[in-house]
């Protein structure tokens, strides 16, 4: 599968998606996240907060603000490697374990 992007996260942690995966997201999931790949990026190199999913602890929620929302990009993290299941525009930060 041809990587659309990936970065080094602020947990240091390599964090990819593939541009099926990406298209999937941004065409049929949170349209409204397409053409921020910028910002998503941005959001998991340079979070605001970074917290563990309440329902599973290898899920990963990175948050920052842009333009009055929070970018939210959803992580999978597994072996020191992680992927992006999906991310989204949110006005509100979820609960959880802080991290970050």
């Amino acid at each position: 599968m041809k990587i659309y992007f990936e970065v080094i996260s602020s947990l240091n942690i390599k964090i990819r998606t593939t541009e099926i995966h990406w298209n999937f997201i941004t065409r049929h999931k949170h349209l409204e996240i397409d053409g921020m790949e910028k910002e998503v990026q941005e959001t998991l190199i340079d979070p605001e907060t970074v917290r563990v999913s309440q329902e599973d602890e290898n899920v990963f929620l990175y948050y920052r603000k842009f333009s009055g929302h929070f970018v939210c990009v959803v992580c999978r993290h597994l072996n020191g490697d992680g992927f992006v299941i999906t991310c989204y525009l949110t006005n509100k930060i979820k609960e959880g374990r802080q991290l970050w």
